[in-house]
C-alpha cells in the first residue's frame, strides 16, 4: 500500500498510545523485537512510518545519511546485528532526528549518552549502552528489509514502541488491527471492571477469594 503522509498521518493518530501487547496479541502474536528496551524518559510510547538502515556491526555512517533523509514522523530503525561493542548513535544523533521531526529511533545495537537520553522524552529504543564510539567506514544500506531483535521491518511500515519494546506491522493490516485491538480492549476492560467489583469469573468457572 502506498500511502500519503496525510493518510500515515491518519494510522499514527489512530495507534498513539495504543499498547504494544494489544498489538502482538492481534498478530498472532508473532511479530515484536526481542531484547530492546526503551533508554527515554518514562518509555512514552512512540508510532510512525519505518525509515530502515542496515549498518555493519559498529558502524554508523549509513545511519548519518538516514538522519539526512527523514521525514515528519518516521522511525529509523537500524539493524546493526545486535551488537553491543559499540554504540551507534548518542545525544547529538537523537537530538538531529528530533530537530527533524522522527518519531523515534529503534537501534538493535548499543547507544551511548545514556543520561542524556533517559531525561529526554523523544523516545529511543536499543539493545544495551556502551561508551565506545563507532567507525564512520561503511558499508551499508537505507530502506531495504531489516531485521531487529528477530522482527522483520519493511520501509514504510508502522512501528509501535512502549514500556514493553517494539512492534512493527504493514500498513495494509491497519484498519482490521485496529478494530481487533479496540475489541481486545473493551474486553480487557470489561475483566478488570469485573475484578474490581468482585464479579470476576475465570474460563473454569472459578471466582478469586481472598
Amino acid at each position: 500500500m502506498d500511502l500519503s503522509q496525510e493518510d500515515y498521518e491518519k494510522v499514527f493518530a489512530e495507534f498513539q498510545g495504543v499498547a504494544t501487547a494489544l498489538i502482538s496479541d492481534n498478530l498472532d502474536r508473532a511479530p515484536g523485537a526481542v531484547g530492546l528496551r526503551p533508554f527515554h524518559l518514562k518509555g512514552e510510547p512512540m508510532v510512525g512510518r519505518a525509515l530502515t538502515v542496515r549498518t555493519r556491526t559498529g558502524d554508523n555512517l549509513f545511519i548519518h545519511q538516514a538522519l539526512g533523509m527523514i521525514r515528519p514522523g518516521d522511525v529509523v530503525v537500524v539493524d546493526g546485528g545486535g551488537d553491543a561493542s559499540r554504540a551507534l548513535i548518542g545525544e547529538i544523533m537523537m537530538s538531529i532526528a528530533r530537530s527533524r521531526h522522527a518519531a523515534g529511533l529503534v537501534i538493535d545495537g548499543a547507544i551511548r549518552d545514556v543520561d542524556a537520553i533517559s531525561a529526554s522524552d523523544f523516545p529511543v529504543f536499543a539493545r544495551s549502552a556502551i561508551h565506545r564510539g563507532p567507525y564512520k567506514n561503511g558499508p551499508g544500506e537505507i530502506n531495504v528489509p531489516v531485521c531487529i531483535g528477530g522482527m522483520t521491518v519493511c520501509p514504510g511500515d508502522i512501528v509501535v514502541g512502549d514500556g514493553d519494546g517494539v512492534v512493527a506491522f504493514s500498513p495494509d493490516v491497519a484498519g482490521t488491527l485496529r478494530e481487533a485491538v479496540r475489541q481486545q480492549l473493551r474486553k480487557e476492560q470489561e475483566i478488570l471492571s469485573s475484578i474490581a467489583a468482585g464479579t470476576y469469573v475465570d474460563a473454569y468457572g472459578h471466582q478469586p477469594h481472598g
